[in-house]
């Protein structure tokens, strides 16, 4: 089935809003304005739905789509384990970071990419 640039925009879109929820749930775990700020209950409902929505898109390529299902499991425990420990260990923050940082570069490329593509439109 061929796609429209619509629509591959809006798959990259939504690739960009997943990395931003998971880098704002990471964000949380060393940020408590960020906890008060943003309730929980709502990051999680975004996130959820915006996952949702990329893995039933993602259904065509079984093998990205499980990339990123490893993807966010691992993150979402690993941020999960240190709200509720409190972890404070280096090797936990520094994993943090690092995923963090993955985060960052994977959204500001595709937001690029989306950028470019709208302004092609």
């Amino acid at each position: 089935m061929a796609t429209s640039t619509k629509e591959q925009i809006e798959v990259a879109a939504t690739f960009v809003r997943l990395y931003v929820f998971l880098a704002q749930y990471l964000d949380r775990c060393f940020d408590e304005a960020a906890r008060k700020n943003y309730p929980d209950s709502e990051l999680q409902g975004h996130l959820a739905e915006t996952r949702r929505q990329l893995m039933e898109i993602l259904t065509v390529n079984p093998v990205v789509k499980k990339k990123l299902e490893q993807e966010c499991d691992r993150i979402l425990v690993l941020g999960a384990s240190h709200l509720k420990n409190g972890a404070t260990d280096t090797e936990t923050r520094k994993t943090i970071e690092s995923e963090r940082a993955i985060l960052k570069s994977k959204t500001l490329a595709l937001s690029d990419l989306v950028a470019v593509f709208r302004a092609m439109e």
